[in-house]
């Protein structure tokens, strides 16, 4: 669900930050995203993290979920309402069910995912008449620097 343009554009730091933890994944052998939490009122950082699938030997430890994850135990709660998620590639359908969950205000990505993401491609997750908490979402921030990132991992491993 794509909410209607931003009456003011997004910190541009947030971003920034992911964008960091996506060249830190690359650095890993990891699928360079990234993906922080922010505090959109203050300004702070809760959470930061990239992937680590291949490190972790765990196919849910998607930079989305670990940094909600790290942002729960930050705050105490369950969920994080009022909190903004910036990452670098559309969330997949396992990260859209865990933003969901965590109720997270907005979530702003970078490059769009025709092919794995659910948010404005495949199942549309925060479309479906199940999801019980839709974020705003605002995509293709810096998209063609995300989706340069993305390939140029991938066209140095084939």
């Amino acid at each position: 669900m794509l909410s209607s343009p931003l009456e003011t554009e997004p910190d541009p730091s947030p971003m920034e930050r992911a964008f960091a933890e996506a060249a830190s994944a690359a650095a890993r052998g990891e699928v360079p995203v990234g993906a922080v939490i922010v505090d959109p009122v203050t300004g702070a950082v809760l959470a930061a993290a990239s992937n680590r699938t291949e490190e972790l030997a765990d196919p849910t430890a998607h930079a989305e979920v670990l940094a909600i994850r790290a942002a729960c135990a930050a705050v105490g709660q369950p969920r994080l309402p009022g909190l903004d998620l910036y990452v670098t590639l559309e969330p997949c359908a396992l990260c859209a069910a865990a933003i969901s969950f965590a109720r997270l205000r907005r979530v702003y990505f970078g490059a769009y995912d025709p092919k794995g993401g659910a948010v404005e491609h495949g199942p549309r997750f925060f479309s479906q008449p199940t999801c019980h908490h839709a974020p705003d979402t605002y995509g293709g921030l810096q998209e063609r620097r995300a989706g340069a990132l993305l390939q140029d991992f991938f066209k140095e491993r084939r």
